[in-house]
């Protein structure tokens, strides 16, 4: 087994090339994504990727929300990294599909790449684009032709996304 592991919010290790099921916590990962900002912190407020993760999960069909919810779990373990760098790391990529299949596994739901999530991903993103980096203004690739929300985002503090993020969790998982 790997010794690189990661320490969690619970106490828990959790080795990211060598992720095992017994390793992974709702807790952990609701923490991880609710202190961890989008962007790299490059925004005009903190806003985390578990409310994020939320938005998503309101943007997509019910039978989908569960799957949208956890779409970035991985990340609670992994860090968010921003798209340059994956495009620059393909490996990582790997690591965190990996991540993202155990996750899946242990709570039951397909975390392959679904179209509609990731359509919602991008209407997410557009919004958070138009919301969050006033000051970023150049058109983003991957954004053409994506139409952001009517809402305005409010970003929560990371407490009450990290209580949310298990609420809504709870709520479709039993």
């Amino acid at each position: 087994m790997s010794k690189l592991y990661v320490s969690t919010y619970l106490g828990n290790r959790f080795y990211p090339l060598e992720p095992r099921i017994d390793d992974v916590d709702i807790e952990d990962i609701a923490h991880g994504l609710a202190y961890q900002c989008r962007f790299n912190g490059q925004t005009s407020a903190f806003y985390s990727v578990a409310q994020h993760s939320l938005i998503v999960a309101e943007l997509v069909p019910e039978e989908l929300r569960f799957a949208a919810l956890l779409h970035d779990a991985a990340e609670a373990y992994l860090g968010d990294m921003v798209k340059p760098l994956k495009v620059l790391l393909p490996a990582f990529s790997e690591i965190e599909d990996n991540v993202s299949r155990i996750i899946g596994e242990r709570f039951g739901v397909d975390l392959n790449h679904n179209p509609i999530v990731k359509q919602a991903d991008l209407i997410a993103l557009a919004t958070e684009k138009r919301d969050l980096m006033p000051y970023s203004v150049e058109n983003w690739v991957y954004l053409i032709g994506v139409d952001p929300m009517r809402e305005t985002i409010l970003p929560m503090p990371p407490e009450v996304a990290k209580q949310e993020f298990i609420r809504e969790f709870e709520r479709m998982h039993n």
